[in-house]
């Protein structure tokens, strides 16, 4: 089944709409070994098609994004990536958003090939949204962003992510004669981030098609305030996180900010029933404390 266009507001518009309609919350599907033996399920592809099944019938209607983990269908071949082309589509139908949690990075023909694959109109793949890792520089990605502009989606760029072994690249300070995360316009100011040198790189999209993945899990170290695109932010529940951390960590930058919980929420299953009711507490709690 392919991909419709989806409408010509923008993706930050449509992540507005859907957010005022369901609230604030990105929920994974992650179907990880253990939580496939947890739910019964085999570790195979009709183990992962059960899986994604009761994800999708859990989450299709209630919430505002869901963030396939791709890796976790890349597991299974063939099988797996016709596991989430049919999950992609039946989401896209009950309403839900969809973010590809890919992290493609490249540079020429290959990130064109990437985009191609997940941000095109009619593309078995194409999603709403995905994630992209800017390390070869944030111009490499202009392929995927233009792409996205034009069929209105979204790509998200790691800036500063939940896991401890980024911190050593992203904390990193660029110096003068560095080439900057943009796309040109001169070397990077002395003594700037690697992760912040991604953040205004990505400031300069006034179309809402850049947003950033910053982890929920620690403060991050950046200022967020010159950014008014999406912000992703991982880390609730199995990474430790919790709703009461967002207003602090992200002081200033929750306008479009989205956090996202995968494992906590599906350790609810099998049951859809108990599973929606996991994601809806988990945003019910997101809202209380970002109104």
């Amino acid at each position: 089944m392919t991909a419709s266009r989806p409408d010509a507001a923008g993706f930050a518009g449509r992540l507005r709409t859907a957010v005022a309609e369901r609230g604030r919350l990105c929920a994974g599907i992650d179907p990880h070994p253990e939580l496939l033996e947890a739910w019964g399920l085999p570790r195979s592809a009709d183990g992962l098609a059960a899986f994604t099944d009761v994800c999708v019938r859990a989450l299709g209607r209630s919430v505002a994004v869901v963030k396939p983990q791709v890796a976790m269908f890349e597991e299974y071949g063939a099988a797996g990536l016709a596991v989430l082309e049919d999950a992609v589509a039946r989401l896209r139908e009950a309403g839900a958003l969809t973010l590809a949690d890919a992290k493609r990075g490249d540079i020429g023909s290959t990130m064109a090939a990437y985009a191609r694959a997940w941000l095109t109109d009619g593309a078995p793949l194409a999603v709403d949204a995905m994630t992209a890792v800017p390390y070869l520089g944030l111009g490499a990605l202009a392929p995927a962003v233009d792409q996205a502009r034009g069929t209105a989606r979204g790509v998200f760029v790691l800036a500063r992510t939940s896991n401890p072994e980024g911190r050593a690249v992203q904390t990193a300070r660029l110096t003068g004669d560095r080439e900057p995360a943009g796309d040109g316009g001169g070397p990077a100011p002395g003594g700037v981030s690697v992760a912040q040198s991604i953040v205004d790189g990505a400031a300069g999209d006034d179309t809402g098609t850049l947003g950033l993945v910053v982890g929920a899990t620690r403060a991050h170290g950046l200022r967020l305030d010159g950014f008014t695109g999406p912000i992703l932010a991982p880390g609730l529940g199995a990474q430790g996180a919790s709703a009461s951390d967002l207003p602090g960590i992200f002081a200033g930058a929750t306008g479009l900010l989205i956090p996202n919980s995968s494992r906590a929420i599906l350790q609810a299953g099998p049951d859809p029933d108990r599973v929606r009711a996991s994601a809806e507490r988990t945003r019910d709690g997101i809202e209380a404390v970002l109104r």
